[in-house]
């Protein structure tokens, strides 16, 4: 009589490198909201900071990591928030930088958004530079946020060249632009815009472009993907965005979430 062996190969583990599970939206839920990431195969995410109020209680989460999900803190003054961010706000996070050594995986979210018609971009243009500057002191990667400036970002990363790169957030811009980004060592972030069947542009890029330069991305509680419009996102709909760009690659589930995983980790991984 013939026996046969099963060999049961578990799902890679997926790296969630944006999402704000810091923001107010999950204070209800947060801590079930884990639970059905673990569930879903989520097993580590990077939270950006957007303002210096937010960053100790980033950085508590990421203290406070249950035994399943692991958190990684990101500190940084988003573009967004200009109006929120003062001078002094840089000293403090070349303070926290110094003394969360340990913690802190990246400078982030920072970068520009031309897209904001009553943002000052000299303001813009001197925070980042400057958190440009700290990444390059302590070693560290930065987390991008880029609307209509990607040339302007370029141009900054060209002459600040960080030793690890980073990764641009929910990348928009051309391959041109992409293949640049690559050259100076960032992955590109892609998350729930390519579930929508109208981003041609971006599913494109998605499938065009070198596997090992992609990570996943939520961007929760912001960016809904396509079926969950009017929701709140979640890091546990990762899988969605896997399985989107698995289908758009012509490639298996498990070779993406491996590739994806690894290169999150090879720039966040302490």
């Amino acid at each position: 009589m013939t026996k046969y062996v099963i060999i049961m190969t578990p799902m890679p583990e997926l790296f969630d490198s944006h999402c704000h599970l810091d923001f107010p939206e999950f204070d209800q839920d947060r801590n079930k909201t884990l639970e059905q990431c673990w569930l879903s195969g989520v097993h580590s995410i990077c939270i950006p900071a957007t303002e210096a109020r937010y960053w100790p209680r980033v950085l508590k989460q990421a203290h406070s990591v249950p035994d399943s999900v692991r958190l990684y803190a990101a500190l940084g003054l988003h573009p967004y928030f200009l109006k929120s961010h003062k001078p002094h706000h840089l000293d403090e996070l070349k303070v926290f930088l110094t003394r969360h050594s340990e913690t802190v995986c990246a400078v982030g979210e920072i970068g520009l958004d031309y897209s904001l018609t009553d943002s000052n971009r000299d303001e813009q243009h001197f925070y980042f530079v400057r958190q440009l500057e700290l990444a390059d002191r302590f070693k560290l990667p930065v987390i991008l946020h880029c609307r209509k400036a990607h040339d302007e970002i370029l141009k900054q990363i060209r002459q600040i060249k960080l030793e690890r790169g980073g990764i641009v957030h929910a990348f928009s811009g051309s391959e041109q632009q992409a293949r640049q980004y690559i050259e100076l060592g960032f992955k590109l972030g892609f998350g729930g815009t390519i579930t929508y069947e109208r981003a041609r542009k971006t599913r494109q890029l998605a499938t065009s472009l070198p596997l090992s330069s992609i990570v996943l991305e939520t961007d929760a509680p912001d960016m809904p993907m396509s079926g969950y419009q009017g929701q709140r996102n979640t890091p546990a709909r990762l899988p969605v965005v896997l399985k989107h760009l698995a289908q758009l690659r012509s490639s298996s589930v498990k070779e993406i979430a491996r590739a994806t995983t690894e290169n999150a980790l090879s720039i966040l991984g302490k």
